[in-house]
């Protein structure tokens, strides 16, 4: 989950205007129980309901689409401090169904708040988005003009297709407008402020509702951010140096763990060499995914297992995205962020600096592949990036891994750098995609926090 091309970057610079959609009331939620998904590991512990909002907010006298809502009443009704709503990323989860699975957040905030998830746009219950299939695409990185010709013409017929099955809300999917939609659903829960925490690519959707309705927050964490404000060089730059980093604490890993399959080899070497043996293959994009998602977690282990059979001639299949991630990206990542490439020679420039920063992973699968799908996009995005202006939101704590290597430490820097009068960055020194339930250092920190409004007075770092 993540602004043009070099020195021609579409990168806003003003804070985002405040919105005001009082002219739309939304219904109060009528709440029944939640419909049994034969899919989920656990049944759901909660109740649903749905908000109808407008397709376009500059329209709302227009058609209107409905969002799935979902809900954990707080068991300490006595104590009960309000609503967190929550966004667990992807993009493509269903906040709705993980909102309502026990045990995603302490018993403490479980008992005092009512934790509630609502699918955004494009998602889970709320008009799914679902791409029709297309073939297997050419390869993703094209070694002359001709190849990216053919890679351009087939993400272009792709898009094409996508869009044509998945209007109108294919067009109105942004995180601009899902920020709208959350303060919808805040009316319509009848709360006055709401807190909120969102994780990876639901950050975005916190940032942008602190933009436009910093007065409505209570407490907003941010655990794994994406920098809004990156242009294309940044998105591909930083993650592919990302990956690198969380690839070097994986060997200095293994230098010192017996039980890695490579101990007692050149970690580098063996890595070189299953590159080697899937070059000009699909094998070797998949390897580089696999190896990219074991580093989020991290499991170290795996990796080492992963590598060791790829030079061994066995490449390991990638693990793919859960929901709907590679339709959905295209109506929500394409226009939140400035991915167009439109020539062989812009593709070149980019590609050059991914392997200059990545030289080990040879740039980042995650950001490579969300910018190539973009190809196909016409016109410029409909949420553009733009610095981070939040006057009117609470002190917010932000949380990142040192060694992330899906939203690169450099970007939790840059959104505190860019809000530093009401941010506070905790820092996990370690690798990892996702903070918050790390270790106890971690959940004390987001639930002192999020119960007593006791955020950090100065940043702060948590041991690995």
């Amino acid at each position: 989950m993540l602004g043009t091309v070099l020195a021609s970057a579409l990168l806003l610079t003003g804070a985002a205007p405040a919105v005001a959609d009082a002219g739309w009331t939304p219904s109060p939620i009528v709440w029944a129980a939640c419909p049994d998904d034969p899919d989920s590991p656990t049944p759901p512990d909660g109740e649903c309901g749905t908000v109808r909002v407008p397709l376009d907010w500059n329209s709302p006298g227009g058609p209107t689409i409905t969002l799935a809502v979902a809900r954990h009443r707080a068991t300490d009704t006595a104590h009960r401090l309000g609503v967190l709503l929550a966004d667990f990323g992807g993009p493509g989860s269903s906040n709705a169904e993980l909102a309502v699975t026990p045990g995603v957040f302490s018993p403490e905030v479980e008992a005092r708040f009512d934790v509630v998830g609502f699918d955004v746009r494009g998602t889970g219950r709320s008009e799914f988005i679902e791409c029709p299939d297309t073939g297997r695409p050419p390869g993703d990185e094209p070694a002359g003009p001709a190849e990216f010709a053919a890679l351009l013409k087939y993400r272009e017929q792709a898009v094409s297709a996508c869009r044509a099955r998945n209007l109108p809300v294919f067009d109105h999917a942004d995180t601009g407008a899902n920020a709208r939609d959350m303060d919808a659903v805040r009316r319509a829960l009848g709360e006055a402020r709401i807190s909120f925490f969102g994780i990876s690519y639901g950050t975005l959707l916190g940032q942008q509702y602190a933009e436009q309705h910093g007065d409505r927050l209570r407490a907003m964490v941010l655990d794994s951010s994406i920098d809004h404000s990156a242009g294309i060089e940044r998105f591909l730059g930083d993650r592919a140096a990302a990956a690198d980093d969380a690839f070097r604490q994986f060997a200095a890993w293994c230098d010192r763990t017996t039980t890695c399959a490579l101990h007692g080899q050149d970690v580098y070497a063996v890595w070189q060499k299953a590159l080697a043996v899937t070059a000009g293959t699909p094998a070797q994009s998949e390897l580089r995914g696999r190896v990219l998602q074991d580093m989020y977690r991290p499991v170290w282990d795996d990796l080492g297992q992963a590598i060791a059979d790829a030079a061994a001639g066995n490449p390991p299949m990638t693990a793919q995205f859960s929901y709907n991630y590679d339709s959905i990206r295209l109506a929500v990542v394409c226009q939140d962020f400035d991915l167009r490439i439109r020539s062989f020679a812009q593709y070149s420039v980019l590609h050059a600096e991914e392997l200059r920063r990545g030289p080990l992973m040879r740039g980042s699968t995650l950001s490579h592949g969300e910018t190539m799908a973009c190809l196909g996009i016409q016109g410029p995005p409909s949420n553009p990036p733009h610095r981070l202006s939040i006057p009117r939101a609470p002190r917010i704590l932000l949380l990142n891994s040192r060694h992330d290597p899906a939203t690169p430490y450099a970007w939790a820097l840059a959104i505190h750098r860019q809000a530093p009068a009401n941010t506070t960055l905790l820092t996990y020194e370690g690798s990892g995609h996702g903070v918050f339930e790390k270790n106890a250092c971690t959940r004390s920190a987001v639930d002192r926090y999020l119960l007593a409004l006791a955020a950090p007075e100065h940043d702060v770092s948590c041991p690995a």
